[in-house]
């Protein structure tokens, strides 16, 4: 199964699809220089098929695109990183 995570900046979220149903949702806000990452939704439906993680990793690349610093807010976020230590230069540091 092939999914695809959209960024919308004006939503200030990232989605991603699998069927008609409602999207898994990665929720952010930008606050000066950081971006929160403040949540993680899955649709029961799409749930234990990688689409947390899938997405997340999405996120993160976008974001080390974008040159943002990330505050996770977000425990899933936050395991996520540290499991995947290449996104820890991402991390704001205060």
């Amino acid at each position: 199964m092939s999914h695809k995570t959209i960024h919308f900046p004006g939503k200030q979220r990232f989605e991603l699809r699998s069927g008609p149903g409602e999207p898994a949702v990665i929720s952010y806000r930008q606050s000066e220089d950081t971006v929160i990452i403040e949540h993680t939704y899955v649709p029961p439906a799409l749930r234990g098929k990688g689409i947390a993680a899938s997405m997340t990793h999405d996120a993160l690349l976008e974001a080390r695109r974008l040159g943002w610093k990330i505050v996770p807010d977000c425990s899933y976020t936050e395991t996520y990183i540290r499991r995947n230590p290449e996104f820890i230069p991402l991390l704001h540091q205060p």
